[in-house]
């Protein structure tokens, strides 16, 4: 197999040297190139790497010498990873590698999460790690599209336990360099956020008629990760529009849910990106099914959606939270944004006589948002549901005018 694709191996290699030249060298054995990067700081490989740790400081602004001075491993390893993230985002704009595979324990870790948030969607990012899929782990520090595995048996050494992971992860990114399709990029993307059909439906109208007009429609699923990946695009900019319908992310931050981050419903605005948003879910606070329900919220009304996911209804004080947040956050908008409030409800759940409907906490979330939608924001109210046709025509009213004047580009 001829080598057509170029892998950036990263790790600490004064310490495993062995596993990563092991790898290394799966990935030649499959036909593929390596580029070595060693983020060590004290000792020293046994053999060069392609770029030293004195380079990856360097890329960063800094020196081997400014991190053995600062006497602190996490100020040390932060100035690394500083310069390994910089070092591999321009060995890639340089068209020098196709992938990247980093390998480590919470150290190496740490770092490599600032190296995969470094690289565009598309870019296969693969991490060997002891903690992969821990709770240690923060929404907002993953990349939109990075892959892991688990480092398993292989803390110190090599053995047969190890390799399996190790080989494993050779084989998967230069597997995924070859076969990635990446975002083509030849239609305007419109971000759109929701959740299942039995919950919210708007996607089954608006996805067909916003294509029809010539763009291409992602949609989210706003479970924390999703909303993570979704607002790591719209701080690229790379939304021609932004319709960010599903924000129980928001709810989900404050109360202890499935957090997308702190910067939820802040990055379209920040980039002037032009915005509709729509509450879908707010009432609403997603929990870990399979863990027991926090004490605080023991006693509120509930829906097991399976084994995985479970919602609690907040309480109207808890709504009027909620809006508050939603008004701030939209207050820092740079760009053109609306805020549709469908007044009959914003999921399936609350409709009048389901199971999860509360008029009284709907008519607190509608007053709070009234009284705190900032100066920027469009607020248009609706006399329907969500789920109702009125709002997807509401939709693509607004951005059909949006289109006509320039706002959104074709």
């Amino acid at each position: 197999m001829s080598q057509d694709k170029t892998i950036l191996v990263v790790g600490t290699y004064d310490t495993k040297d062995d596993e990563l030249n092991y790898m290394s060298n799966c990935i030649r054995g499959q036909g593929g190139q390596v580029l070595s990067m060693d983020v060590s700081v004290l000792g020293d490989p046994t053999a060069p790497t392609d770029y030293s740790k004195h380079v990856v400081a360097e890329e960063g602004g800094s020196s081997i010498e400014a991190a053995i001075d600062s006497g602190d491993e996490n100020t040390a390893m932060q100035i690394m990873a500083h310069g390994a993230s910089m070092l591999a985002l321009r060995l890639y704009r340089e068209g020098k590698i196709d992938g990247v595979v980093v390998l480590g324990g919470t150290m190496g870790t740490d770092l490599a999460l600032d190296v995969c948030q470094a690289l565009p969607l598309g870019v296969p990012k693969y991490v060997v790690s002891t903690v992969s899929f821990s709770q240690l782990l923060p929404p907002e520090r993953l990349a939109a599209d990075i892959q892991m595995i688990l480092w398993a048996g292989g803390l110190y050494g090599l053995n047969s336990v190890c390799k399996s992971s190790l080989s494993q992860a050779a084989g998967a990114v230069l597997g995924a360099a070859r076969a990635v399709e990446k975002p083509k990029g030849d239609r305007p993307l419109i971000g759109m956020t929701s959740f299942g059909k039995t919950i919210l439906r708007y996607m089954i109208t608006l996805k067909p008629a916003l294509e029809e007009r010539g763009f291409e429609v992602a949609v989210f699923h706003a479970t924390g990760m999703g909303g993570r990946a979704f607002e790591s695009l719209a701080a690229e900019g790379s939304f021609a529009c932004a319709m960010d319908f599903a924000t129980q992310e928001v709810g989900n931050h404050i109360f202890g849910g499935l957090s997308a981050g702190a910067d939820r419903l802040t990055n379209a605005g920040a980039t002037a990106t032009p915005q509709i948003v729509a509450p879908a879910c707010y009432d609403l606070v997603d929990l870990v099914g399979w863990k027991p329900v926090p004490e605080q919220m023991g006693d509120k009304p509930a829906h097991d959606h399976n084994r995985l996911l479970k919602a609690v209804v907040l309480s109207a004080s808890e709504r009027r939270d909620v809006a508050l947040a939603h008004a701030e956050k939209l207050s820092g908008a740079k760009g053109p944004t609306t805020f549709i409030m469908p007044k009959g409800g914003c999921n399936e759940w609350d409709r009048p006589g389901a199971d999860l409907h509360d008029a009284a906490g709907l008519a607190a979330f509608v007053s709070a948002i009234e009284d705190a939608m900032p100066d920027n924001v469009d607020y248009v109210p609706l006399d329907c549901h969500i789920n109702d046709a009125q709002f997807c025509e509401t939709v693509l009213s607004i951005f059909d005018g949006w289109l006509e004047n320039g706002v959104v580009k074709a």
